[in-house]
């Protein structure tokens, strides 16, 4: 048994210590915001926050969130009205929407050490972070809302 923290709330799950982290949040916790993307810690889809460190959840043991505080995007806010979540909507930023957890998660990080990042630090923060829609000007849009209205 691992026990830690996802949003906020203490967990244990009953898996082998290299399992992802990943697959204990989706299929033990049942918290499915969280995407699986390449499985090689490339494209960001599955991006959640360790400690307030954005992290591939895909690439990440299990064993390494022991005792840890885990979030994912259920728990970046209760009710879904983060600023970041907002400007997505307002700036119509997703399109097929699966890489948007992840993304969202990659700019909270952002937003949480930077508080009114230049759109160079948005896009350099953000490198790696991959959208298939390609609507790249959009979440950098949306990240500059977000900081204006955060």
């Amino acid at each position: 048994m691992i026990a830690f923290k996802v949003n906020g709330k203490s967990v244990s799950v009953r898996a082998e210590d290299d399992t992802p982290l990943l697959w204990a949040i989706r299929e033990h916790l049942k918290l499915t915001g969280t995407k699986f993307g390449c499985g090689a810690g490339l494209c960001g889809a599955c991006t959640v926050h360790v400690n307030g460190k954005a992290a591939r959840a895909c690439q990440t043991a299990l064993s390494d969130v022991k005792g840890a505080e885990v979030t994912t995007i259920e728990g970046l806010a209760p009710k879904s009205d983060h600023p970041l979540q907002k400007a997505w909507i307002a700036e119509q930023v997703p399109q097929c929407g699966y890489c948007q957890s992840g993304q969202i998660m990659k700019a909270a990080e952002l937003l949480a050490k930077t508080n009114k990042p230049s759109r160079e630090e948005i896009v350099r923060h953000m490198n790696g972070n991959l959208c298939r829609c390609g609507t790249y000007v959009r979440i950098v849009r949306a990240i500059q809302r977000a900081a204006k209205e955060a």
